[in-house]
């Protein structure tokens, strides 16, 4: 089913990765397109800055991609940069042990380049879109390093890339986080992503009332999609600026 057009009463948060801007066969090579840019500011203006970015990046690549600081949760909420710029970080100790693990998992890839382990201070990001076959192979070595580690670490999965983070991280957490903070607050959250690691977002703005609105294909729990990158930037040149003081319609 697809979503209603956009309303400026909303609060709207974005995934990046397949959701606006198309898969790369790595993650330094994707693009968000300038059109597309150009719409999610003028979403951003319409909506009194209600607009955040909730991705498996960091930071500082979400930064690079917009070429400003946007309110954004990186890392699957394990960094977060509130509407007012202040940034949230987990716990220092996570960095070191994770630096433990890096080690052990080079090691366990280096005869196998079809594997490309993306250091991201705090996760690691092992991906095999270069070799698929490698799946089950990827996603032991993290999961034999998440056992050594401890319960306060977790493997989080998603489009050819297995991730290991903070136990109790997440794209919902981080959701609601916004949503009990200026300007979120209040509004009628809506959320866009494309992979198994946004399903957390989409049962965060479903219980609340809100979009989860599911990117391409594949099982979800999102109520709503769009069929691709594409016509996310299409749904974003939609009425949001016509329609300012109507009331949200609920789902």
């Amino acid at each position: 089913m697809p979503p209603p057009p956009p309303r400026a009463d909303w609060a709207y948060f974005f995934d990046i990765d397949g959701t606006l801007a198309e898969l790369a066969a790595t993650p330094t090579q994707a693009r968000v397109s300038p059109r597309l840019r150009e719409r999610f500011a003028a979403l951003q203006a319409a909506t009194a800055g209600a607009v955040a970015i909730v991705s498996g990046r960091t930071l500082d690549d979400i930064d690079g991609l917009f070429g400003r600081a946007l309110p954004a949760a990186g890392l699957h909420g394990a960094e977060r940069r509130d509407a007012r710029g202040r940034v949230h970080r987990a716990n220092g100790v996570v960095r070191r042990r994770l630096h433990e693990a890096r080690a052990a998992i080079v090691g366990a890839i280096a005869l196998h380049p079809g594997l490309l382990l993306e250091d991201k201070g705090q996760a690691l990001a092992l991906h095999y879109r270069g070799s698929p076959r490698l799946a089950s192979y990827a996603h032991r070595i993290m999961h034999v390093q998440r056992d050594r580690l401890g319960p306060r670490f977790a493997v989080q999965r998603g489009k050819y890339v297995v991730e290991l983070l903070s136990a109790g991280v997440d794209k919902g957490v981080a959701i609601r986080a916004f949503l009990a903070e200026p300007p979120f607050r209040g509004r009628l959250p809506v959320f866009l992503g494309d992979d198994v690691t946004d399903e957390a977002g989409f049962a965060a703005v479903a219980k609340c009332g809100g979009y989860a609105i599911k990117v391409g294909g594949g099982a979800s729990g999102a109520r709503f999609r769009l069929p691709s990158v594409r016509a996310v930037g299409a749904w974003l040149s939609t009425g949001v600026l016509d329609t300012r003081a109507t009331p949200a319609r609920r789902p």
